[in-house]
C-alpha cells in the first residue's frame, strides 16, 4: 500500500502543476458498473486544496484535496438499477454517464479466462444472439509494471451486443448471461487476464515476502529499476539469436513484402513446427515473423476452389496463396483461420503459402491441433502441418509492458490487480493454473497466498473466489504410473477450498485431448454461476458433483462412497461402463480397475491387485474417459486416497 500511495501522491502531484483538472481512474467511465449495496469509493486527483463535490442519485458528497492533491469521497450504498448519472465537479465537471449499479465480479487468470467469445463453439450464433445492454465489460489492458500502479493504461465498458461481445472473456459473459437470468439485475465484468502467466506475477510483493515458501525468493528480487536493464539485456540476447539464424533484419517492412511471393527463393530460411508457438525457435520473440510452406496440387484439382485452414494465430495474420492475399485476421489468437480459396488460384504442381504473423506478447505463431493445419480441395484433404521456413521481420516496437510478465513476481498484480484496489466488487473468478503445473506441489500454497493477499488488499471482507480446475489436456500424457502434473495441480486447486467462501467448478469433461483451449465455455461458466447462485445469493439450485467420501476393502475389492446431495450417481456412458478408476497395491503400482455401481457406492477390483490399498479417479493430464457424474450433470471431481509423492513435490518456483 505504501507504494499505491507514492504512485497516487507522484501522479496527483504531477496533475496539479500541469492542471488543475479533477482526475478519475479510468473504470469510473460511462457504461461503467458499481457494486450494488455497498458502500461507493470514488477517487481520483485535483489541485491541492481543491473543493470536489460529488453527485450520484440522490447522494451529494464534498471534500477538498490535501496537500498531495488526491481526494476520495465514500457514498453510501445503493441497490441495483439505472442508467445513472454521475457529477464529480472541481474547478471542471466530469460527467458520467449511463451508470448501472448490479453485481461485479473480477474475471482474472491466464489465457482460457482471456479465450474470448468469438473463440467458442457456436460463436457466430452466440455472438448473433448477444442482447444483454446490462451485462457490461471492461478489459484491462495487458500491462506489467515494476511499482503498484494507480491507474490503467486505457480501457473501457461495452455492453454485451453483437457489436462488442465477441471481444468479451468468455467464460464471464457465460457466467454473467446465467446470472443475469436468474437475478435481473446488471452484471459488470472486470476482465485482468493474460495468457501463458504463472500465478506468481499476480500476488503483491508484500504478500510474498511474508510467505514462508517465497520469503527467500522475494527478499532475493533485484531492485524494479533493473527490470529495465534485464529487458534490455532480453534484447540484445534476442537479437544474437536472430543474427545467428537468419543476420540482420531487413530494413523495412517493404522490404520484407517480397516474401509473400511464390517465386521467393527462401531456402536460407531456419525452420519452425506447424502448428506450435515459435518461442519453441526463438526464445522470448515479440514481433513480426513470416512462416513459408509449399505444397503439391494434382491436375484434376488445379483450379478448383478450396478452404485453407490454419489452426489459430496469435495474434494478428495476413495470408497469402502463390503471392495473393487470401485472408487475414487483425485479432483472435484463439479463432480458427478458415479462408477460402477462389477459383483459378491453385495451380498444377508446387504451390506457396506465406502468413505474416504479428505478436503482441506471449506466445505467438500458427497454433492449434495437427489436423487443424490443411488444405480441403475437390475431395481430397492436404495436410499441411510439419517444418514451416520461418523468418523474422521485426521485433515488436511496443513499450516494454509487452515484455515477458513472468519476468518477475508481481509484474502483473502492480499493473493489472493494484488499480483495481478499492473499486466495489461482489467476487473474483480465477482460471490460470495451467502454467504451474510443473509445481503443483508448490500451488497448494500460492493459490491461497494470492486468495488471502487480494482480498486482505480489497479490504472488503472474504468475498466469494470461484476456481475453475484445469480441464483435460494431453500435456505431456501424464498419469497415475508415471506421474501427472495436471491431476496434482487440480488436487491443489481443490485444496483451497479450505477457505471461507471459495468454490471449484470441475471441468475435466469439458476439455480437448488436442488443445489446451477447450473451446466449451458455455458449460464452464454455467458451472460458475451455479456455484455463485448457490452459495452467494441463496438461491436452491445444484452446484456441484459428487465428492470423494471414504473407501473399504472387503475381499480383495474396494468400495469407494461418496458425498453427494444431488440424486445419486450418474454414469456417462450409453452401456453403463465406468471409466477413470484405478486401484494399487502397497507396491504403489496403479492397474485399471473394473468398476460396477451398487446401492451408491462404486467397486473396484483388478486380478492384479489382491490387497488393494489407494484408489485414483480421473488421475491423468488427460482425463476425458472419467465419466462418473451425479444426477444433475455435475462431473465427480478427480481425487486420489494415497498422500504417495508426486512428481512436482521438489519442482519450486525460480526467478527466470
Amino acid at each position: 500500500m505504501i507504494n499505491r500511495l507514492f504512485l497516487l501522491l507522484a501522479f496527483c502531484i504531477f496533475s496539479s502543476v500541469v492542471s488543475a483538472n479533477v482526475t478519475l481512474p479510468k473504470l469510473y467511465s460511462d457504461g461503467m458498473v458499481l457494486q450494488r449495496n455497498k458502500p461507493i469509493s470514488l477517487w481520483g486527483c485535483a489541485s491541492k486544496g481543491e473543493r470536489i463535490t460529488v453527485n450520484f442519485k440522490n447522494q451529494k458528497k464534498a471534500t477538498v484535496t490535501g496537500n498531495d492533491g488526491k481526494w476520495k469521497i465514500i457514498l453510501g450504498a445503493e441497490p441495483a438499477g439505472g442508467p445513472f448519472v454521475l457529477t464529480i465537479k472541481g474547478t471542471n465537471v466530469i460527467t458520467v454517464s449511463d451508470v448501472l449499479l448490479g453485481e461485479v465480479w473480477v474475471c482474472s487468470g491466464q489465457s482460457n479466462m482471456e479465450f474470448s467469445v468469438r473463440g467458442s463453439i457456436n460463436a457466430s450464433r452466440e455472438i448473433r444472439e448477444a442482447d444483454y445492454p446490462q451485462i457490461r465489460h471492461f478489459k484491462i489492458h495487458n500491462t506489467i509494471a515494476k511499482q503498484p500502479q494507480d491507474d490503467f493504461k486505457g480501457g473501457n465498458w461495452k455492453s454485451a451486443t453483437p457489436e462488442n461481445v465477441g471481444d468479451f472473456t468468455a467464460v464471464g459473459y457465460f457466467y454473467a448471461r446465467e446470472l443475469y437470468k436468474k437475478l435481473q439485475v446488471p452484471i459488470g465484468l472486470i476482465n485482468a487476464s493474460w495468457g501463458g502467466t504463472d500465478i506468481e506475477p499476480w500476488v503483491s510483493r508484500p504478500a510474498l515476502e511474508n510467505s514462508e515458501i517465497f520469503k527467500a525468493m522475494a527478499q532475493s528480487l533485484p531492485p524494479a529499476a533493473n527490470l529495465d536493464v534485464i529487458i534490455k539485456e532480453r534484447k540484445v540476447q534476442l537479437m544474437r539469436t536472430i543474427n545467428r539464424l537468419q543476420g540482420t533484419l531487413p530494413k523495412d517492412s517493404a522490404a520484407a513484402s517480397v516474401w509473400r511471393n511464390a517465386d521467393f527463393d527462401d531456402s536460407k530460411w531456419t525452420e519452425s513446427p506447424v502448428p506450435a508457438f515459435w518461442e519453441q525457435s526463438v526464445e522470448n520473440f515479440d514481433g513480426t515473423a513470416w512462416l513459408r510452406t509449399t505444397f503439391s496440387i494434382s491436375r484434376k484439382n488445379a483450379g478448383k476452389l478450396a478452404e485453407l485452414h490454419l489452426g489459430m494465430i496469435d495474434d494478428a495474420d495476413i495470408t497469402y496463396l502463390n503471392g495473393i492475399k487470401v485472408g487475414g485476421m487483425k485479432d483472435g489468437y484463439n479463432t480458427q483461420r478458415i479462408y477460402p480459396i477462389n477459383a483459378g488460384m491453385l495451380k498444377e504442381g508446387i504451390n506457396t503459402i506465406a502468413v505474416r504473423v504479428e505478436d503482441a506478447g506471449g506466445g505467438g505463431g500458427i497454433t492449434g491441433k495437427p489436423d487443424d493445419i490443411k488444405l480441403l480441395v475437390g475431395e481430397d484433404t492436404i495436410n499441411l502441418d510439419g517444418k514451416w521456413k520461418f523468418q523474422i521481420e521485426s521485433l515488436w516496437k511496443g513499450s516494454s509492458n509487452a515484455a515477458d510478465p513472468n519476468l518477475f513476481p508481481s509484474l502483473l498484480y502492480n499493473g493489472m490487480i493494484n488499480p483495481l484496489v478499492g473499486y466495489g466488487i461482489k467476487g473474483v473468478l480465477w482460471y490460470q493454473g495451467e502454467n504451474n503445473a510443473q509445481r503443483a506441489y508448490q500451488y497448494r500454497a500460492a493459490l491461497p497466498l494470492l486468495i488471502n493477499d487480494w482480498r486482505k488488499n480489497w479490504q472488503q471482507g472474504n468475498f466469494p473466489f470461484y476456481i475453475v480446475q484445469i480441464s483435460s489436456w494431453k500435456a505431456s500424457g501424464g498419469d497415475s504410473r508415471i506421474g501427472s502434473q495436471w491431476a496434482e495441480l487440480r488436487e491443489a486447486q481443490m485444496q483451497a477450498l479450505k477457505l471461507p467462501n471459495t468454490g471449484l467448478a470441475v471441468t475435466i469433461d469439458v476439455g480437448e485431448t488436442n488443445d489446451i483451449h477447450p473451446k466449451n465455455k458455455q458449460d464452464v461458466g454455467k458451472r460458475l454461476a451455479a456455484i455463485a447462485l448457490n452459495q452467494s445469493y441463496g438461491q436452491n439450485v445444484a452446484f456441484k458433483g459428487p465428492l470423494y467420501k471414504s473407501m473399504e476393502v472387503k475381499n480383495g475389492e474396494v468400495v469407494v462412497s461418496f458425498n453427494d446431495d444431488n440424486g445419486g450417481l450418474w454414469i456417462k456412458d450409453k452401456y453403463g461402463y465406468i471409466k477413470g478408476f484405478e486401484i494399487a497395491g502397497a507396491d504403489q503400482k496403479f492397474h485399471y480397475a473394473k468398476a460396477i455401481l451398487k446401492e451408491g457406492n462404486i467397486i473396484l477390483a483388478n486380478d492384479s491387485v489382491s490387497n488393494p490399498v489407494a484408489v485414483r479417479y480421473a488421475w491423468a493430464d488427460d482425463a476425458l474417459e472419467a465419466n462418473v457424474y451425479n444426477k444433475d450433470g455435475f462431473p465427480l471431481m478427480p481425487f486420489r486416497t494415497d498422500e504417495w509423492k508426486g512428481v512436482t513435490e521438489n519442482v519450486k518456483y525460480t526467478i527466470k
